[in-house]
């Protein structure tokens, strides 16, 4: 049963002003270091082409390609600033920061705002002409937020492209959400205030529900739900989450010691550390010796000799069709759960390479689909069509893409076709 505070579920709707998180930690007001205190000074902008988001990046591009961290404030904030001294000291160490919300903007955010940063980064690495033009790894994406931002994280994380979760300060409010930590595959840690922290029952929940084997970290830090985001460079907070991302999107085990082990850097400061399947390679620890392979007791089976010369099969007579490409769809369903699901649909260029390609799922009844990732869906119930998105549509001949979608019912019983063009 999920310990719940009304005060909590409040904060995660609204905006935590800076000067009320200020009270809370006993601090006064600190300016960040100009740029962050890693090797490129960085500051902030914004793009035409990515509207109510806030980037910080390095002032001047290093030539190592920047992993990609996009970010939801506290209290869902449209102010792209609200954790900016944080967000600058993660760009200064070589990362890419996107947070939700323009500069000093006002409302509220939503979580599909972090899938639009993803595509926004993966689109600008392979525009010619964009500053960013093969700038950046993405194939390194991490996703994170603070507080109602950690939700917004939660509901993203699991999109194919994300690499890592980070939670701060969060926990989710309800059991009926628990179906997005069983969806989880990739490693996440949790960053909390520690017990004085109004989100610390719901994330230590969350903790306990993780599934067997995902690679978790959990870190708390006696400073309340507050954290340390307005200090000079984030304070600790931002210390830490930059080892975080070094190791889990630069691979660097020397930061990734501070994580994993009995005697990892955190577990030796003021920090309480639980770990779970954690190794600096990325593996997951093994309970038992690994099993050898046997020298063979026979030589292995030799190809046949050149006189006996291997089927072939013989040169079409007439050439191939020029139809449409063809592409296969094969749907698997990840989670069921009492009301909902999780699928991915993998899609495989044939013997021609595509330009894009487009999905039909036929539900059964009484499924709907609620949302869709790494793909662009018309229609919710019944026969649907998925279409590429940008990214992901041109495929050489026998390459693989694949999307996923959320749905409520039944997700057994779906079939899949595709056809290329």
């Amino acid at each position: 049963m999920r310990r719940r505070s009304k005060i909590y579920a409040g904060l995660v709707t609204v905006i935590v002003p800076v000067a009320s998180v200020i009270m809370m930690l006993g601090a006064t007001p600190a300016d960040a270091a100009v740029g962050g205190s890693g090797p490129y000074p960085a500051d902030y902008e914004t793009s035409a082409s990515l509207a109510n988001h806030t980037i910080f990046r390095p002032q001047t591009l290093p030539s190592e390609r920047l992993p990609i961290f996009v970010w939801g404030n506290g209290g869902c904030s449209a102010n792209g600033l609200s954790q900016g001294n944080f967000l600058r000291e993660i760009a200064s160490h070589g990362f890419l920061a996107i947070a939700n919300g323009a500069p000093n903007g006002s409302g509220s955010t939503t979580s599909q705002m972090l899938t639009q940063s993803i595509d926004w980064a993966v689109a600008e690495n392979s525009r010619q002409g964009s500053k960013y033009f093969n700038k950046l790894d993405t194939t390194k994406v991490a996703v994170a937020g603070f507080s109602c931002g950690g939700l917004e994280a939660y509901a993203v994380s699991a999109d194919p492209r994300v690499t890592t979760t980070g939670i701060f300060s969060s926990g989710l409010l309800n059991d009926a959400d628990d179906y997005q930590l069983r969806r989880l595959t990739k490693p996440i840690a949790y960053f909390i205030g520690g017990p004085s922290d109004i989100a610390y029952p719901n994330a230590m929940d969350d903790w306990g529900k993780l599934p067997t084997g995902l690679p978790a970290f959990m870190g708390n830090l006696n400073v309340g739900h507050g954290g340390t985001y307005d200090q000079a460079n984030g304070g600790e907070f931002g210390r830490v989450a930059v080892l975080y991302l070094k190791w889990r999107l630069k691979g660097d085990t020397t930061a990734g010691a501070n994580f994993a082990g009995p005697d990892c850097g955190l577990c030796r400061n003021q920090w309480t550390v639980q770990q779970k399947n954690l190794t600096l390679d990325g593996g997951t620890p093994p309970t038992t010796p690994p099993p050898t392979t046997p020298p063979p007791t026979t030589p292995p089976p030799s190809t046949p000799p050149p006189s006996t010369p291997p089927p072939s099969t013989p040169p079409p007579t007439t050439p191939p069709p020029t139809g449409t490409p063809a592409c296969t769809a094969v749907y698997s369903v990840q989670d069921q759960w009492n009301g909902g699901f999780v699928a991915t649909v993998t899609v495989t260029a044939g013997t021609s390479a595509l330009t894009g390609w487009r999905v039909t799922l036929t539900l059964p009844s009484g499924a709907s689909v609620s949302s869709v990732w790494n793909g662009v869906a018309s229609g919710t119930s019944g026969t649907i069509t998925v279409a590429n998105q940008s990214y992901n549509g041109r495929l050489a001949a026998g390459q693989t893409t694949s999307f996923g979608f959320q749905g409520t019912g039944n997700g057994s019983g779906t079939t899949a076709t595709c056809t290329g063009s």
